[in-house]
């Protein structure tokens, strides 16, 4: 697998990382995720991610200590559920990094990621994230990255949808993979915070696929 990062170094594990994604309360402040490694240290958190921050189409993933990552911006108008990704914080005229639109046929749906790059890249997903069972794959069909359900290691129980396992290999870029997480959450429709289209749809079972960049 080409080692690389699309948000930041510092979030390309040079071995396989397991990370626990929270869900949190969707009915007060601060709605979001928290993000732990396996020894229980915070690597992501995503904050205020409840109505008035859906209001603006924008959701921001954060370090521990609270800086801006990547900015997930849903992206009006658009007949495709777009959503863009920029690094940092985003400001008015920055150019998007990575680019998710999704496409409805009948009996699945297609979500096609743009990333830019040079060369460019190309991933797929495979699975239902609605299921929490997806399985992110590059062009060469190698596993980058995993979401799954999260099982207790003392009781081997199956914990609910909101508490998921993400498993990200080495020399691909945790932060993207949770960014994605972020976006496929908001196209399944997932939870009571949808995007007021009255498409909260959780069959999200089509392949992702990451290809360079292009203008609309």
């Amino acid at each position: 697998m080409k080692e690389g990062f699309v948000v930041e170094a510092g979030f390309v594990f040079q071995e396989e990382t397991h990370l626990t994604v929270l869900k949190t309360s969707l009915f007060f402040a601060n709605d979001g995720f928290s993000v732990y490694d396996c020894k229980g240290d915070l690597v992501f958190r995503v904050d205020s991610y409840g109505p008035e921050t859906h209001d603006k189409g924008e959701i921001v993933l954060m370090d521990p200590h609270g800086r801006c990552l990547l900015t997930v911006r849903r992206k009006r108008p658009s007949l495709h559920h777009r959503w863009e990704g920029f690094i940092g914080e985003r400001i008015d005229g920055q150019k998007a990094t990575f680019s998710v639109r999704r496409s409805s046929m009948i009996g699945r749906s297609n979500v096609n990621v743009e990333v830019f790059s040079d060369p460019g890249e190309e991933y797929q997903i495979e699975g239902n994230f609605a299921q929490r069972c997806c399985t992110i794959l590059d062009a060469a069909k190698e596993t980058v990255a995993e979401i799954r359900r999260k099982v207790d290691a003392s009781t081997q129980v199956v914990l609910g949808k909101d508490a998921f396992s993400l498993c990200v290999k080495p020399g691909f870029d945790g932060a993207f993979a949770m960014g994605l997480v972020l976006v496929l959450d908001q196209i399944t429709g997932d939870g009571d915070h949808g995007d007021g289209d009255g498409d909260g749809d959780d069959s999200v079972t089509g392949g992702v696929q990451v290809e360079p960049l292009t203008d609309d």
